[in-house]
C-alpha cells in the first residue's frame, strides 16, 4: 500500500468527516471522536511537539493504555517523520531504561501519574529525557519539574501554530514517504536486551491490507482496543488496520471494565492471545459450577451437542436433521445467551495469536458459534504471515499464506518467510539483523512447523525447544513442551505449566493453579485456605490438579509422535509466575530457560525422585518492594499409558 497513516487519517477526513472513528469511554459514558475532529487533534499535537523541538527521525516513546488522544499522538508524530515507540505501561522502570537509552529518547508521552513517576525516577539514567507529557493530569497539580508539562499545553500551543499557518500541517504529511520508518516496537528481551524491531509504513500497511482484504473487512467493523499498545498485535487491529479501512476503535474506561465494556460495544473483530481465552472458559465454568442442578446439567448436555456438531455447522458441513434441530435449541437455551454474556454475539471473525492454543479450547469456542480462527505471525512480520479461510479451520493449523507472503522450510524444520511486511532492521544490532534475515531476504523465525496436505501451516513449537526423550522407555522421542503446557492449560484449574524433558528419560511438570477456580472450587468443598500459598499445596488440590495430569496423559497415549511426552511427576509451584519476577514476558509468554534455572532446585527434586522439596523464592511487588514467598512442595506421581497404537 503506497501510502503513510498521516495521509489515511486525512483522507478520511476529508471523504468521512463526521463518521465516528474512536470512542473512548469516561465516567461511564462512551464519548466519540470524528474524523474531521481527530485529523484537526493531530495536527495541534504535531504542531506543538515542533514547536517543542521534535524533528525527523527523532523517536518518540508513548507509555500507556489504548487512549484516542495517545493514538492522535502518534499520528502527530508520524506526520513530522519522527518515530513512535510504545512501550509496556505495565513495566516496572528498570525495564524502560534499555529502551530509552538505545532509541536515544528526549521526548515522552505518557498517560498519567503512574508513569510520570516511573519516568521521573530513571532521568538520572536516561539523562537525554527532556520533554515529559502527560494525558491525565488527575495528582500532578503540584509537580514543577523541568520538562514536565501537560498535553492539553502542547496541543494549545499547536492549535496557536496551526491557526496561524494553514497549510503547514499537510505539508508535514506530504512530506513523509511510504518507506520512511513508522513505529519501532520492542521485543521482549527473553534472552538478554530487547531488541528494536523497526517498521515502515509500508511494511505495517502492506501487511495489515493484506489481512483486512482476507477477512474482507470494512469501515463497519467496530474493534475494542484493550491490549497493551506495546504489543505489535495491538497496534496491527487497532491502528494500522483501522487508518487501512477506516472502522471504529473502542477504548475501555480501564482494565478492569473491558468485561463490561466487551458486551457494551459487541465487537464484530475481536482479537485476543490464548490466554484471554482461557480465562474466559474458566470464569464460564465456575458461574456454571454455581448454578443449579437443572442449569448445571442443560449446560453439560447442550455442551456435548456443541462438540459433536458445532464445528461442523459453523465449517458448512453436512450434519443429521436431529443434530441440526439439537444445535439450534441449544443456541437458543444456552449457546446464544453464552455469547451474548462474554460480549461476543455480533463477532463475524475472531482471532487468537501470539503462542499456540490448546486444541480443546480451541474446539469449544467455535463449538458454540464464535468464529474463532487461528493466525500466525510475529513482531518481526507485523503479525500476519498465516490466517485461516473460513470453513477450513483445524485447531493444529495456523491457516494459510496470505496475499504477498512466501514460506519455505529450512533443513532443520525452522519456517522461514519472505514478505513486503518484514522489518526494516533491528535497531543498532545489524549483527542480530543479519542472523534473522538472509541477504536474499528470508526472515529466519526460529519457529519448527511444516506445511500439511491441505496448504495450512502446523507449528510444532520453537525450533530451540523442540527436543529429545534420551534413554529409558522412550529413547529419542520427541518432546515439544509447549504442546504438552497447552494440553495442560485447557483445564480451568490450571493457569500455567512449564514441562521438562529435553535430554532427560522422562517428562515432569511444574503447574501453576488458577486461583480463582482452585479457590471457588475449595470453597464449594468447604476446603478452608489462606491464600495462594496454602491453597496450591493442599492435598485435595494436589488430586484435582493429578486428575487433570492424568487425562493429558490419556489423550498424549493417542498421539504416535508425542505419546512419549506423557507427565510422569508434577508439582504445583507456590506462587504464579509474574512478569514482574522474570518468569513471564510482557504478553505472557513463559520464559522456561528462565524458570528452569530459577527453580533449579525444584527440577532437581522432580527427577531425583523426592516427594518434597523447600524452596524460597525472592518476589516483586506491585508497589516496587521486594520479599519472599517460601514453602515445602509436594512432589507427585501421575499415571501414564501404553501408547495407542494406529490401526492401519
Amino acid at each position: 500500500m503506497s501510502t503513510t497513516f498521516p495521509k489515511l487519517l486525512l483522507q478520511h477526513a476529508a471523504s468521512r468527516p463526521h463518521d465516528a472513528a474512536l470512542r473512548e469511554k469516561e465516567y461511564g459514558i462512551w464519548q466519540s471522536y470524528d474524523w474531521a475532529h481527530l485529523a484537526a487533534l493531530v495536527s495541534h499535537i504535531a504542531a506543538g511537539l515542533a514547536q517543542a523541538g521534535l524533528v525527523r527521525g527523532e523517536h518518540l516513546v508513548l507509555i500507556g493504555a489504548n487512549r484516542p488522544r495517545l493514538y492522535a499522538t502518534m499520528l502527530a508524530a508520524q506526520s513530522l517523520g519522527a518515530i513512535p515507540v510504545p512501550l509496556y505501561q505495565d513495566a516496572v522502570a528498570a525495564e524502560c531504561v534499555f529502551p530509552l537509552n538505545n532509541a536515544e529518547v528526549r521526548f515522552c508521552l505518557v498517560e498519567d501519574q503512574e508513569q510520570v513517576d516511573k519516568l521521573l525516577e530513571l532521568r538520572e539514567q536516561c539523562p537525554l529525557i527532556s520533554h515529559i507529557f502527560y494525558d491525565d493530569p488527575r495528582g500532578l497539580r503540584n509537580y514543577s519539574e523541568q520538562g514536565l508539562a501537560s498535553l492539553d499545553s502542547l496541543i494549545a500551543t499547536g492549535k496557536e501554530y496551526v491557526d496561524n499557518h494553514p497549510q503547514w500541517f499537510e505539508g508535514q504529511v506530504h512530506a513523509t514517504q511510504t518507506e520512511d520508518v513508522a513505529a519501532m516496537f520492542f521485543t521482549s528481551g527473553t534472552t538478554g536486551n530487547p531488541k528494536g524491531v523497526v517498521h515502515t509504513h509500508s511494511s505495517l500497511l502492506e501487511s495489515a491490507s493484506a489481512g483486512a482484504e482476507f477477512e474482507k473487512l470494512t469501515s463497519k467493523e467496530e474493534v475494542l482496543a484493550y491490549l497493551p499498545p506495546a504489543w505489535i498485535g495491538q497496534n496491527i487491529f487497532s491502528y494500522a488496520q483501522w487508518l487501512a479501512c477506516g472502522y471504529v476503535v473502542n477504548c475501555p474506561e480501564s482494565s478492569s471494565t473491558v468485561n463490561i465494556d466487551l458486551k457494551e460495544v459487541g465487537p464484530t473483530y475481536y482479537f485476543a492471545p490464548p490466554r484471554i481465552f482461557e480465562g474466559i472458559l474458566t470464569s464460564v465454568m465456575i458461574r456454571m459450577e454455581d448454578a443449579g442442578l437443572i442449569k448445571r446439567k442443560m449446560f453439560h448436555h447442550f455442551m456435548e451437542v456443541a462438540k459433536r456438531v458445532g464445528p461442523a455447522l459453523r465449517d458448512g458441513q453436512r450434519v443429521s436433521l436431529m443434530d441440526k434441530i439439537s444445535y439450534r435449541l441449544g443456541d437458543w437455551m444456552v449457546f446464544g445467551p453464552l455469547r451474548n454474556n462474554m460480549g461476543f454475539s455480533r463477532v463475524r471473525v475472531a482471532y487468537t495469536a501470539g503462542e499456540a492454543i490448546g486444541p480443546d479450547l480451541f474446539t469449544f469456542f467455535r463449538s458454540i458459534g464464535i468464529n474463532l480462527k487461528q493466525l500466525y505471525g510475529s513482531t518481526e512480520t507485523a503479525v500476519f504471515v498465516c490466517i485461516q479461510p473460513d470453513n477450513q479451520v483445524f485447531a493444529d493449523t495456523v491457516g494459510n499464506p496470505i496475499r504477498g507472503v512466501e514460506i519455505k522450510m529450512a533443513d532443520n524444520g525452522e519456517i522461514l518467510v519472505k514478505s513486503k511486511g518484514l522489518l526494516k532492521e533491528y535497531y543498532k544490532n545489524p549483527k542480530a539483523t543479519a542472523e534473522v534475515l538472509s541477504e536474499d531476504g528470508w526472515y529466519h523465525t526460529s519457529d519448527a512447523g511444516f506445511m500439511d496436505k491441505s496448504g495450512q501451516l502446523k507449528i510444532i513449537d520453537r525450533v530451540k525447544d523442540v527436543g529429545r526423550l534420551k534413554g529409558g522407555a522412550n529413547d529419542g522421542a520427541m518432546f515439544a513442551p509447549k504442546y504438552v503446557e497447552n494440553k495442560l492449560k485447557f483445564f480451568p484449574f490450571i493457569k500455567e505449566a512449564v514441562a521438562l524433558g529435553d535430554g532427560r528419560e522422562k517428562v515432569c511438570a511444574m503447574i501453576n493453579i488458577d486461583f480463582e477456580a482452585v479457590g471457588n472450587w475449595a470453597e464449594r468443598q468447604n476446603l478452608p485456605y489462606a491464600g495462594y500459598t496454602d491453597l496450591a499445596q493442599k492435598p485435595q488440590v494436589y488430586a484435582l490438579i493429578k486428575d487433570c495430569v492424568e487425562k493429558v496423559n490419556a489423550d498424549l497415549a493417542t498421539d504416535a509422535m508425542l505419546a512419549g511426552s506423557q507427565v510422569t511427576r508434577f508439582l504445583v509451584l507456590h506462587k504464579e509466575l509474574d512478569a514482574d519476577d522474570g518468569e513471564l514476558t510482557r504478553t505472557n509468554k513463559v520464559r522456561r530457560g528462565f524458570i528452569a534455572d530459577k527453580y533449579g532446585v525444584l527440577v532437581e527434586a522432580l527427577y531425583a525422585g523426592r516427594t518434597e522439596q523447600f524452596i524460597e523464592t525472592q518476589v516483586k511487588f506491585e508497589d516496587g518492594r521486594t520479599g519472599s514467598v517460601s514453602a515445602t512442595l509436594k512432589i507427585d506421581d501421575s499415571k501414564t499409558f501404553t501408547p495407542v497404537k494406529s490401526v492401519a
